[in-house]
């Protein structure tokens, strides 16, 4: 059978797994031996309350512009169409005579209802196939059947199952149909930012497809897995993989991932060890959203939901806008809405001053992390804020209030990440460039630096902030409050 012969085609949905390798749904499309038509569908009315923020728009269309031209190159094309996913499904299927759509499964309690009914309103099968993750988190159970709840026994459980599959390779050629749908063009779809600056920014760090995401893995596997455990706490070095982006949006896959890790020459010590537990969590949070639909918004601790949050608005402007007179606080936020992205140590000290220095509810930190992540995915973001706010099992112990001075000068020693995000402050020395408010005038003077107006003095006092953390948490700090 051939694509010349008028045979019905399959649909192939492109989703959160934009490229050709290690796709399972575009090879089992492939494997039918009818004509394949790619599909991506923009749905903004998907996803509830979490249409995809602005950040991670600007990656889509250009993710989209790659596949595209990856597509192309297979002699194939893709179909893009802006609609509600079950409308413009059935739309293509009348269109084409098509006898089945391959899509890649995902896990957002939102997409699992809306998979549900559009697999009941097709007039033909909707085929879900597992694209974006390393285990099915729904068949992933403690010995006693039940859904894991804490991270260290998932981890267990995962390293000692079966090693995930390798990658399959990515065809060289996808047969066409004899005639294509009427496709929609990436620019009508009006994914570029508002904020003219904010493309130029993100293009000057990421290179958004899946060649981008095979040049990004290739570099950490050179040059910085071998030391994954201890270059990844160094805020300034490169020591991550940056890779979160590109799986975020299934440019590369995690088996890929995982097998170049572990195949890697060399790569056998606590690196490795340290990148395979990081992947994990990415598993761990999928299957919490999994098992816990409401994730997002509501505390695995149910008692949590009556915790005294502040609500002020100034603060909250001032984190958000890396204005709180905390050097590492600041920089990470900054840092943020530059490159739509932050090293995950400062994910964690932000996070922390958010909710336990200035009190703010953790659901308004998830959303702008939502707004401005190029990797803003709705599982890791919400497990890991909730991780941070200590409302689930193995969540960081209540009374751990990160001191942003401490961590500052402990992840960035040499001052280089604040200098970066902050070139206010780049002339303080480094005795006082993590506490500019200590240092004394005449090293204010001669650094520029006037607290108050060229840098802002702290919103907040660390000492006072975490009596006040404290005091809040200590009716719910215990596992059994």
């Amino acid at each position: 059978m051939t694509a010349s012969d008028g045979a019905a085609p399959d649909l192939v949905w492109f989703r959160h797994d934009l490229r050709l390798s290690d796709h399972a749904a575009l090879l089992a499309a492939i494997r039918s031996r009818r004509p394949v038509i790619p599909v991506y569908i923009l749905d903004d009315s998907a996803g509830d309350n979490w249409r995809t923020g602005c950040a991670a728009r600007w990656w889509l269309h250009r993710s989209l512009s790659a596949l595209t031209a990856a597509l192309e190159a297979t002699r194939s094309r893709l179909i893009l169409r802006r609609g509600a996913w079950d409308d413009i499904l059935s739309a293509l299927v009348r269109e084409t005579g098509a006898a089945s759509v391959h899509a890649g499964r995902l896990y957002e309690p939102w997409a699992d209802a809306k998979d549900r009914a559009i697999a009941a309103a097709l007039p033909v099968p909707l085929h879900l196939h597992r694209t974006t993750t390393l285990f099915d988190p729904s068949s992933m159970r403690t010995r006693l059947g039940t859904p894991f709840t804490g991270y260290t026994p998932f981890v267990r459980a995962c390293l000692a199952g079966d090693t995930p599959a390798p990658p399959e390779a990515p065809p060289k050629h996808i047969p066409a149909p004899a005639t294509w749908p009427r496709s929609d063009t990436l620019t009508a779809f009006e994914l570029q930012p508002s904020d003219p600056d904010l493309p130029r920014a993100l293009a000057a760090v990421w290179t958004p497809g899946e060649d981008g995401a095979r040049r990004r893995l290739a570099t950490f596997m050179d040059s910085a897995l071998d030391h994954y455990d201890t270059g990844r706490a160094r805020l300034g070095a490169g020591g991550t993989s940056m890779l979160s982006p590109h799986l975020r949006w299934g440019e590369v896959s995690p088996a890929t991932v995982w097998h170049a890790a572990a195949t890697a020459a060399g790569h056998r010590g606590p690196g490795l060890e340290a990148f395979q537990k990081e992947m994990l969590w990415r598993e761990f949070a999928i299957h919490l959203l999994r098992h816990h639909p409401d994730l997002p918004d509501t505390p695995l601790r149910s008692t949590f939901t009556r915790f005294p949050w502040r609500h002020d608005p100034d603060d909250l402007r001032a984190w958000q806008e890396g204005r709180t007179g905390y050097p590492i606080v600041d920089a990470g936020m900054r840092q943020l809405r530059r490159a739509g992205w932050m090293h995950n140590r400062v994910r964690m000290i932000v996070a922390s001053f958010l909710v336990k220095h200035l009190l703010l509810p953790w659901q308004d930190g998830a959303r702008w992390f939502w707004e401005r992540l190029v990797d803003a995915d709705l599982a890791s973001n919400s497990a890991s804020w909730q991780w941070v706010v200590g409302l689930g099992s193995g969540s960081a112990p209540y009374f751990r209030v990160f001191n942003p001075v401490l961590q500052g000068e402990r992840f960035d020693a040499d001052g280089s990440y604040v200098r970066q995000y902050v070139p206010e402050l780049a002339r303080l020395p480094d005795a006082f460039l993590h506490r500019p408010w200590e240092a004394p005038a005449d090293v204010l003077k001669n650094a520029d630096v006037i607290l108050g107006e060229t840098y802002p003095v702290p919103i907040v006092n660390h000492t006072a902030a975490r009596v006040r953390a404290l005091d809040a948490y200590a009716p719910f700090g215990r596992p059994d409050a």
